[in-house]
């Protein structure tokens, strides 16, 4: 099954990656802004159900959509390029069984223990 989810999310980075090619950004942007949504993990300095809460907010792929789709018919391509990057970012980390984290410790994921 882990498999199985792996390339489904690699799938939808895949997607990601379709998607920002249709903005009119250069492509090295999105390699530069891929870790960003990492930032929420500086919540974690405060205590962990903090560093959850923030870690999740930037890590959630609705989160993402939600941002895309507003950017592509109302607030313009800044907006669907944040959510490409959110979207993108967390398939990225769930590739690698980093999942959203349980408010109790960052090793403890959706996912199961990293």
């Amino acid at each position: 099954m882990k498999n199985s989810l792996k390339i489904e999310e690699l799938a939808q980075l895949g997607l990601g990656i379709f998607l920002f090619s249709q903005l009119s950004y250069a492509w090295w942007l999105f390699p530069v802004f891929l870790l960003v949504p990492d930032i929420g993990m500086i919540g974690y300095l405060v205590s962990p159900k903090l560093g959850a809460w923030t870690y999740n907010l930037l890590h959630h792929k609705a989160i993402g959509i939600t941002f895309m789709v507003l950017g592509m018919l109302y607030l313009g391509d800044l907006y669907t390029f944040v959510g490409i990057i959110v979207f993108s970012h967390a398939s990225m980390d769930r590739i690698f069984g980093y999942g959203l984290k349980y408010p109790d410790s960052f090793k403890n994921t959706h996912l199961g223990k990293i």
